[in-house]
């Protein structure tokens, strides 16, 4: 896979399970937000599939909002997510700002827009997937700026990897999310992603933007040797989304093929062998 250059770097954003990444979620590596984190950006990113009244998403965000804030004036509401939260927080010291971006992010995702861009879609997974990242790295104690990159890359690529597993869920309920300036490059509407077809065109706008996950996770393990070993778990699920990637590679770029919505059972595997080899 020869990808297109990068765009952005630390300090950008990712879809996640729940919002454009619907029921197809990346699998492993998921838990390493731990306690409070992973429930927080996946019961925020539910809540637009959850409600049908935008307010009421906003109200539910407002309350997360709110809910944020107490924890780090100790008095947070007695909700489960928001009491494990809490302890979290009380336990590693966390930076309030990376929860924040999280549910700001969340709450303007509740317009049922496609990104215009591919730099949209990174921005969005930097707000939300490297920002639980950060927050993982703070739980497992580790300050360093080679990490911060590592993570800002692999949100990225975690954020692209969801938003391309999810198109045949949301093609089915008449949505596509795909950045629009690469569909029009190659000549591709949504309409063509909502009927499924098969064309040329269609595979070239699925390689481009998978092409720029795979940058994402080239430029990730470019800092493996500066990177802190116990930084490592934080970032195993490069190993989904490697997997994933080689998977959609081998049907020739067809978003729609039954086999990437098939799980790979050498997944723990992999996982295990990585985790050993203490590498991501």
């Amino acid at each position: 896979m020869s990808p297109p250059a990068a765009s952005g770097s630390v300090g950008a954003r990712a879809a996640a399970p729940g919002d454009h990444g619907g029921p197809a979620q990346c699998g492993s590596g998921q838990r390493a937000g731990g306690p409070g984190l992973r429930p927080l950006l996946s019961g925020a990113a539910a809540v637009k599939d959850s409600v049908s009244e935008k307010t009421i998403g906003l109200m539910r965000m407002q309350f997360w909002k709110k809910a944020v804030e107490d924890i780090y004036c100790d008095n947070p509401p007695q909700q489960p997510v928001a009491i494990e939260l809490w302890k979290a927080v009380k336990r590693h010291n966390l930076t309030k700002r990376w929860l924040m971006k999280i549910i700001d992010e969340r709450e303007k995702n509740l317009d049922d827009k496609a990104y215009h861009n591919i730099q949209e879609l990174e921005n969005y997974a930097e707000n939300t997937q490297s920002c639980l990242l950060y927050l993982t790295l703070e739980m497992l104690g580790v300050k360093d700026l080679h990490a911060d990159h590592v993570a800002s890359h692999i949100g990225k690529a975690q954020g692209i990897v969801t938003c391309l597993r999810a198109t045949p869920y949301h093609g089915s309920r008449r949505k596509v999310f795909l950045p629009m300036d690469i569909c029009a490059m190659h000549g591709v509407s949504q309409e063509d992603f909502i009927r499924r077809n098969q064309d040329k065109n269609m595979r070239d706008v699925i390689y481009d933007i998978a092409s720029q996950a795979h940058l994402h996770l080239k430029h990730a393990r470019s800092f493996h040797k500066s990177v802190p070993v116990k930084a490592f778990p934080a970032f195993l699920q490069t190993v989904s989304l490697e997997d994933y990637l080689k998977k959609i590679q081998r049907v020739d770029f067809d978003i729609f093929h039954p086999s990437l919505q098939q799980k790979n059972t050498l997944l723990p595997l992999s996982l295990y062998i990585q985790s050993w080899r203490k590498r991501y």
